[in-house]
C-alpha cells in the first residue's frame, strides 16, 4: 500500500502544470521575425568569428597575394620591361585582381563544407529568410577580399609603386573589385550546393579560375598576343575587371571598361545568384 502510494506520488509531481507550461513557452510577447538585412548582417559576422576561431583561413588572404607578387613581379618583371620596378607599375593592379578573384572559390568549398557538416539544414528551420545563409557567407569573404587588397597594396608601395590616381583611385578600384567579386562568388556558391565534396569544388574553380586569369591582360598587353587568343581576352570578363581597376589606380578611368565590369557583374549576379537559390531551396 506504501508502495502504490509512493508511486502515484511520484508519476504526479513529474506532470506538468497547464499554467507554469504556459508561463515557460510564452513568458513574453514573441520577438519580431529578423529582416532580411539583419540576418544576412548576423551571418556575415559568424563568417567572421570563424576566422577568429580558425585564424589559419588568413593565409589564403594573406600569405598567397605576397607570394603571387613578389613571384611574378621578379620573375617576368627583367624579360617584360627590362626592370622590376616599371614592371611593377603595370603588373600590380592585374596581380590584385587576379589574387582576389581566386580567393573567391573559397566561399563554395566553406558552403560545400557547412552542407555536409549539416549546419545549413539547421539554418533552412530558422524563421528567417532563407537566402541570408548565403548571403551573410559571400559578405563576410567580402570582408576577406578587402584584407587581400590591403595586403597586396601595402606590399606594392614598399616595393615602389605608386598609384597615378592617388587615394580616391585606389579606393574606388577597390570598391569596384569588391562589387564584382561579390557577384562572381556565386558562381562557386553554386558549385558549392551542386557538387557532393569541397575537393569537386576546389577542382572545378581552378578549372575555370585558370584560362579566366592567366589569359587576360593580367600580365603582358594583349596587343602582344595572337589574334585569336585577342578575341577570347576582349570578352573575358576578367580582362575588362583588370582595366578598368588599373585605369582607376592609375589616374585614368576608362568609363566603358567600369561599366562592362558592372554590367557582366550584374548579370553574373542574376544568372548564377538565381540558379544558386533554385539548388538551395531543393537541396
Amino acid at each position: 500500500m506504501t508502495t502504490a502510494t509512493s508511486s502515484e506520488t511520484t508519476s504526479t509531481s513529474y506532470t506538468p502544470v497547464a499554467e507554469s507550461l504556459g508561463a515557460v513557452v510564452a513568458a513574453g510577447e514573441q520577438p519580431p521575425r529578423p529582416s532580411a538585412l539583419s540576418a544576412s548582417i548576423t551571418f556575415g559576422w559568424r563568417a567572421m568569428l570563424k576566422i577568429k576561431h580558425v585564424p589559419e583561413q588568413l593565409f589564403d588572404v594573406t600569405a598567397f597575394p605576397v607570394m603571387m607578387t613578389l613571384m611574378f613581379t621578379y620573375l617576368f618583371g627583367g624579360a617584360l620591361a627590362g626592370s622590376t620596378t616599371d614592371y611593377l607599375q603595370y603588373l600590380l593592379p592585374g596581380i590584385l585582381v587576379m589574387s582576389v578573384v581566386m580567393i573567391t572559390m573559397y566561399t563554395g568549398i566553406g558552403v560545400n563544407t557547412d552542407i555536409q557538416k549539416g549546419v545549413f539544414d539547421r539554418f533552412r528551420t530558422l524563421p528567417i529568410w532563407r537566402p541570408s545563409a548565403l548571403v551573410g557567407a559571400l559578405l563576410g569573404d567580402v570582408a576577406r577580399y578587402a584584407m587581400a587588397s590591403v595586403v597586396i597594396l601595402v606590399l606594392g608601395l614598399i616595393l615602389g609603386f605608386r598609384p597615378g590616381g592617388g587615394l580616391a583611385g585606389v579606393v574606388l578600384a577597390v570598391a569596384l573589385l569588391m562589387v564584382f567579386s561579390f557577384a562572381f562568388s556565386w558562381i562557386w556558391t553554386m558549385f558549392g550546393l551542386l557538387l557532393r565534396t569541397d575537393k569537386s569544388v576546389m577542382g572545378v574553380s581552378m578549372l575555370v579560375l585558370f584560362p579566366l586569369t592567366f589569359l587576360s591582360n593580367v600580365f603582358v598587353n594583349p596587343e602582344t598576343m595572337p589574334g585569336w587568343l585577342q578575341a577570347f581576352v576582349d570578352v573575358n570578363p576578367i580582362a575588362h575587371l583588370v582595366a578598368a581597376v588599373r585605369g582607376l589606380i592609375e589616374g585614368q578611368p576608362d568609363a566603358g571598361e567600369i561599366t562592362w565590369t558592372l554590367v557582366s557583374g550584374g548579370a553574373l549576379l542574376a544568372i548564377f545568384g538565381t540558379l544558386t537559390m533554385r539548388l538551395y531551396n531543393r537541396k
